[in-house]
């Protein structure tokens, strides 16, 4: 074995064991600032396996996007709401029996489907690509021709259901309130100039 593959091996199980030990102090750690902060340590040792594996592009999306935008706004979420959550947690405890036995269920079926789970012969053979020399297709236009051709279905379906999550997080979101005003376009749209102006004449040295 040679000293590249030691390294490599070397960084490999680094990254991997700091992105577990992350992702298990994200539900672990009871500030929920910490909490995010172990989250964008776990995207950065992503990045780092990403980067092992050839695929620089990705590695670079996952630090601009996740790290840069989404880890950060949610930083900049929990800090900004100033949410009591030590009072959230004082009911938490009764409902830890049920908790415990849909964790139990869940995990049971996991087991059944693992255990009970058959591959074809064939199956490795055509879900992997031909991967094109690196000499003639940077990773960039690989992973475009790879996408949007070969997965170019399963891309579609992946942005309908971010488009539905979208849009229930507004209906959510979106509610009535009694005492604020809000904006309706109809209105303006249609009211009439002799509903919007008002003409006054003022008298000299009378004011209005």
């Amino acid at each position: 074995m040679d000293v590249g593959t030691v390294i490599h091996a070397i960084c490999f199980y680094a990254f991997a064991g700091v992105a577990v030990a992350s992702g298990v102090m994200v539900i672990a750690a009871r500030n929920p600032v910490h909490s995010v902060l172990f989250l964008i340590l776990a995207f950065f040792n992503a990045a780092g396996l990403f980067v092992l594996l050839g695929a620089e592009f990705l590695a670079m999306i996952l630090v601009i996007v996740y790290v840069g935008a989404v880890a950060v706004l949610f930083l900049f979420v929990v800090m900004m709401l100033d949410i009591n959550f030590t009072a959230l947690r004082q009911g938490a405890l009764q409902y830890l029996p049920i908790g415990a036995l849909i964790g139990l269920i869940l995990l049971v079926e996991l087991v059944l489907v693992f255990g009970a789970w058959t591959m074809a012969p064939d199956f490795a053979a055509s879900a992997v690509a031909p991967t094109p020399p690196i000499a003639q297709v940077t990773n960039t236009a690989a992973l475009g021709a790879l996408l949007y051709t070969r997965y170019i279905y399963a891309f579609q379906v992946s942005g309908l259901i971010l488009l539905v999550a979208m849009i229930g997080a507004i209906v959510l979101t979106l509610r009535g309130r009694e005492g604020v005003r809000r904006q309706k376009i109809s209105t303006q749209v249609s009211r009439a100039r002799a509903d919007a102006v008002e003409v006054v004449k003022v008298r000299p040295r009378q004011g209005v």
